[in-house]
């Protein structure tokens, strides 16, 4: 297993060091000297589609890693997570003489465990693959474990584990928080993913959730011939959610498609706490019926109550516009900092209702919020807890499903309608209002504690006893920046004069002296005015994180962004 995983180890180094050269470049150009440099977002993309190429090139580990990210826009910039959500999970399936020794070791001889077992792999993934067979004149699918892929994936999380103090070196400190809790999370979910009863566990869960809705269908699993690494279920078959012109051979009403797949994804996050965490269109399909069905719960997830609660109170923000209320939200979710610029935020939440709502938006629009957070992008507060990671991994991949079905689809129409039909808008609305009955009677009990204390201040400034204590807070350092240029023109001003005597005294070793102290101090003045530390603007964020750090809050997921920026390639 060591052996493996050392070698293992660099292989991933071989394909991830460009990369981390050409990041750790970015922010000193000459890797220990030297300015920053910028980096344009095309330069990025092409980073991207080749850091896609290795984790394909690395196998399933880093696929699922890869998929993983996706969802983590608090670690990545925009074209990285675009690129990692086009990585499917489909890969070529092992020979099947490796599958039935799988097989056979969990369930006995094929032949006495199936009436019948087709040796064709229907689907393969990175972690296993699925099979027709029949059971007592039932047809079944049967995903059974990817031969050798345990000891293949204990090897790369031992890599991982092992790169981790090495990226550390290359993303600073501010990202280091995220990528310690991203490969904890990692590691819990792939071995989830790898254990079938688990997943048997949560179909079976969801499926009951379902039973009484007449437009879901969700295989039913076979106990009997399921284990660990081995999963039989009922075999549903059905049209592919993304093949367009069947489903309109068919005659089915696409727009009412989307609508059910959203509404079952409200359902399973909002009401039931447990849902399905990867609706990509290979995992869904539509029955003769119109029933939509749901493939591979490997990949599921729980949603705790509190959290149940403020996506309920997004949404009603949503469905309000009220901007302020669903920057509130964010922030009592954990995913937005409290210190977020709610300009820029709420500018660009505006933009993203528009959009979900289908709405036309003018170019200039756009182009202005982007200029707004282009140069802060790895600056914005987003802090993305573990438990939204696949939430926030759903609701995007549900989109793009949905917009594939109808382009105009309206996501805040559905999801009003259904929490209004749930009760939850109403709920919404009572907890709005004691919330609101809370911060009077707050209020009331400010008001009546303030006049004492008011009338004891009076009478400290009559008895003439009263002290202010002020502190200076100055973050960017500007003051002693300017404190240091002061004196040292001071300085410099005192060395000119000298040297200007001792000139006309005729003393020549005296001037070099004061000549040679004057350059120096005058260097040095230059210097100062040259350095990043001086009164150069910064974005908020930077300056919000940079106190973070300094107060021991370097939990918050911020991110660092070099002031000074240099256009040239390299």
């Amino acid at each position: 297993m060591n052996f493996r995983a050392y070698w293992r180890f660099f292989v991933v180094a071989r394909h991830f060091l460009p990369l981390l050269v050409a990041y750790a470049r970015d922010r000193k150009r000459f890797l220990v000297v030297g300015r920053s440099r910028r980096v344009t977002g095309k330069q990025r993309r092409q980073r991207a589609q080749a850091l896609l190429d290795s984790l394909l090139t690395l196998g399933p580990t880093f696929i699922k890693l890869g998929q993983l990210l996706s969802t983590r826009p608090d670690i990545l910039p925009p074209e990285y997570i675009e690129e990692f959500s086009k990585l499917q999970d489909r890969v070529p399936p092992a020979e099947w003489e490796a599958a039935k020794g799988v097989l056979e070791s969990e369930l006995g001889p094929v032949d006495d465990a199936f009436d019948e077992f087709e040796n064709e792999a229907i689907s393969g993934a990175s972690l296993g693959q699925v099979y027709r067979a029949e059971i007592d004149g039932e047809r079944v699918a049967v995903k059974i474990r990817r031969p050798g892929i345990e000891d293949l994936v204990e090897a790369d999380l031992r890599v991982i584990k092992w790169s981790l103090p090495i990226l550390m070196y290359f993303v600073g400190e501010a990202r280091s928080f995220s990528l310690e809790t991203l490969a904890d999370e990692f590691s819990k979910t792939i071995r989830e993913e790898m254990n079938y009863e688990r997943e048997a566990r949560m179909l079976t869960e969801i499926r009951g959730n379902f039973a009484d809705n007449d437009r879901i269908r969700i295989p039913r699993v076979t106990e009997s011939h399921s284990t660990e690494r081995v999963l039989t279920m009922e075999y549903v078959p059905g049209t592919k959610i993304n093949d367009l012109d069947d489903l309109d051979e068919r005659g089915f009403d696409r727009t009412q498609l989307a609508e059910t797949l959203q509404r079952a994804y409200l359902q399973m996050i909002i009401d039931d706490g447990v849902f399905h965490a990867d609706p990509h269109p290979g995992n869904l399909a539509v029955q003769d019926d119109g029933k939509l069905v749901f493939y591979d719960f490997g990949m599921s997830g729980r949603v705790d109550p509190f959290v149940q609660d403020k996506i309920i109170d997004f949404y009603a923000a949503v469905a309000d516009q009220n901007i302020d209320a669903i920057l509130d939200a964010l922030i009592e979710m954990g995913t937005l900092s409290p210190e977020a610029d709610r300009q820029v935020m709420g500018d660009v939440m505006e933009l993203a209702i528009a959009d979900a709502r289908g709405e036309d938006i003018e170019q200039y629009r756009v182009q202005q919020i982007i200029q707004q957070v282009e140069d802060t992008i790895y600056e914005f507060p987003l802090r993305l807890p573990a438990n939204l990671a696949l939430v926030l991994r759903v609701a995007t991949v549900v989109e793009g499903v949905c917009v594939t079905l109808d382009p105009e689809f309206d996501f805040i129409s559905v999801a009003t309608d259904y929490l209004r039909q749930e009760g939850h808008l109403a709920e919404g609305v009572r907890n709005y209002i004691e919330d609101r009955q809370q911060e009077i009677q707050d209020a009331t009990r400010s008001a009546v504690r303030i006049p004492p204390k008011l009338e004891s201040v009076l009478d400290r400034v009559e008895r003439e006893d009263l002290h202010v204590r002020a502190d200076l807070e100055d973050s960017d350092r500007l003051l002693a920046a300017m404190t240091k240029r002061l004196i040292l023109g001071m300085l410099l001003a005192s060395t000119l004069f000298s040297t200007a005597l001792l000139y006309a005294e005729a003393s020549l070793i005296g001037t070099g002296v004061a000549g040679v102290g004057a350059v120096l101090l005058t260097g040095a003045l230059w210097w100062s005015f040259r350095s990043k530390r001086g009164v150069r603007a910064k974005p908020q964020f930077t300056r919000q994180s940079m106190r973070e750090q300094e107060q021991g809050g370097g939990s918050a997921t911020t991110f660092e962004y070099p002031t000074e920026t240099d256009d040239s390639d390299g």
